[in-house]
């Protein structure tokens, strides 16, 4: 048996689009099995990740953070550079810190930002059609605002709770949401931030708060929904490749 000599932190940096979201499970190929096989080569140990968050299928991360236990036996400049040698471009790690035993990425997590990017033109862009949703018609950015701003504070999210959920509350906080407008022209992103979220909780606000941008009913519309809990009364589940994992606080 290996003895576990200490613990490490990993900032990791990934593209989505190949992967069936982070977690290992039997079918599909995770960005979790990908890194845990590369690590293992360069320890020369078995590795086992936990993660600030799971994305799912098909959604990226700016930052995620990991963690692992190991015997020590390379230096950390190694677990970054070895490990990016053997990892496929779409998965980098972006550093590498020696962290207390007691350190968990998903439990001291103190917020997780998650950045939805949304690209509003006429004609889809090349570059930017794996991670913008793509919309065609304006919207009108006043009325996400002041939807996003219903769901700031604590709340019941059951509205916005996925399929499959296995969360035992569906109270949840979000501290912060608004609209972005970035240099790109076109390119906005919708920021949501808070402790923790429920299965597609992010991608479901999307949704409904673009149906709010579309017209399609009113910006304190989306009040009602959350106090509806009910999700069949939210949106469309936005697509996944418009969502990162942004940052992660501790």
């Amino acid at each position: 048996m290996t003895h576990r000599a200490r613990r490490i932190r990993l900032a990791v940096a990934y593209d989505g689009t190949q992967y069936a979201g982070w977690q290992v499970q039997p079918n599909g190929t995770t960005v979790q099995a990908v890194m845990e096989a590369a690590l293992a080569r360069i320890l020369q140990e078995p590795v086992r990740l936990r993660a600030a968050g799971r994305t799912d299928a098909g959604v990226h991360a700016r930052e995620q953070v990991v963690d692992f236990a190991d015997a020590g036996k390379r230096d950390l400049e190694t677990v970054v550079h070895g490990g990016n040698a053997l990892l496929p471009p779409d998965i980098r790690i972006l550093s590498a810190t020696a962290v207390p035993e007691t350190f968990d990425a998903r439990r001291h997590a103190t917020e997780k930002e998650y950045r939805y990017f949304l690209y509003l033109s006429p004609v889809d862009s090349p570059f930017l059609s794996r991670y913008a949703w793509h919309i065609e018609a304006p919207l009108d950015l006043d009325a996400i605002r002041q939807g996003l701003s219903h769901l700031v504070g604590e709340h019941d999210f059951t509205s916005f709770r996925g399929q499959g959920c296995t969360a035992l509350s569906p109270v949840r906080t979000v501290s912060r949401a608004e609209v972005a407008k970035h240099d790109i022209p076109g390119l906005f992103s919708i920021d949501v931030a808070g402790p923790g979220f429920l299965r597609h909780m992010v991608r479901n606000i999307v949704g409904t708060v673009v149906n709010a941008g579309k017209g399609k009913h009113s910006a304190d519309h989306v009040g009602e929904i959350l106090r509806a809990r009910d999700r069949t009364a939210a949106g469309v589940n936005a697509p996944p490749h418009g969502l990162f994992l942004w940052r992660v606080a501790y």
